[in-house]
């Protein structure tokens, strides 16, 4: 069953990873069934409740990869005393009772949970995964490994804003940078406040002056290192408008240009 994640997560690993306030790993993490769909935000349908149902703690998940992790052991929900009704959905939440919502999914098929019934996911049953494109491999693999309980991802000392010729993609090695003509990395550590999965910067970003033409820009990335690209690349995204920047001009971004979103 494949699980994606929820606007409050969307927000919180985007202000983590852009060096807003960082987001520390959950204490614990929770399954819970839902009737319907809780959606993005976690207000939809509705959870199970009454007949002795109870979230279940799972805080075993395996390393990602591919942009995705699975419960690495079974979940077991208590007998149900009651009629519970019928599961379409599942929410992973931060708290046996309330908190935040982290992810979510449908069922591969509903199940009528009635009297005496024991709801149960296998091991591997969920699996909670981040869409492709503008996240790379590698950021989606450690944000994954950070919220769920494997190794943390600790904030970037610095982050860097990097020009394309050519589209980068996930694996955050491909494309074609800008090279000479005084060409470098621009640092940038101001960003907004993530608000619906989307953040963008605060403060213009310009680049040194060109003293040879680079070419024509297509793209951006965001990394975490002034000049090496594998192992580096964080994020990526297509310009709006495609630039031709010759010898003697400045390549800028106004504020509020680079949006950066989690989907």
């Amino acid at each position: 069953m494949a699980g994606s994640l929820s606007d409050y997560l969307e927000d919180k690993l985007l202000d983590h990873v852009l060096k807003n306030t960082s987001y520390d790993q959950p204490t614990n993490l929770y399954v819970a069934l839902w009737i319907g769909d809780p959606t993005d935000i976690g207000t939809g349908g509705a959870e199970v409740s009454g007949g002795s149902y109870a979230r279940v703690i799972c805080n075993t998940w395996d390393g990602a990869a591919s942009r995705a992790t699975a419960n690495t052991g079974a979940i077991e929900f208590a007998e149900a005393t009651a009629d519970w009704g019928t599961v379409t959905h599942f929410a992973i939440w931060d708290d046996i009772s309330a908190g935040n919502m982290i992810a979510h999914g449908s069922l591969t098929a509903s199940k009528s949970i009635g009297t005496g019934d024991n709801a149960s996911f296998a091991i591997g049953d969920i699996d909670i995964s981040f869409n492709a494109g503008g996240i790379t491999d590698l950021l989606a693999n450690k944000l994954l490994d950070h919220v769920f309980k494997n190794t943390a991802y600790t904030q970037a000392t610095n982050l860097y804003i990097a020009l394309f010729t050519s589209s980068p993609t996930d694996t955050g090695e491909a494309g074609t940078e800008v090279t000479g003509g005084s060409y470098a990395r621009d640092p940038n550590d101001t960003w907004d406040g993530a608000s619906s999965g989307a953040s963008q910067n605060t403060a213009a970003i310009e680049f040194i002056t060109a003293t040879a033409a680079w070419g024509t820009v297509t793209h951006f990335t965001v990394s975490d290192h002034l000049s090496t690209l594998a192992a580096h690349q964080l994020l990526w995204g297509t310009l709006d408008t495609s630039k031709a920047i010759g010898n003697g001009d400045t390549a800028k971004f106004d504020t509020g240009a680079l949006d950066i979103t989690l989907d």
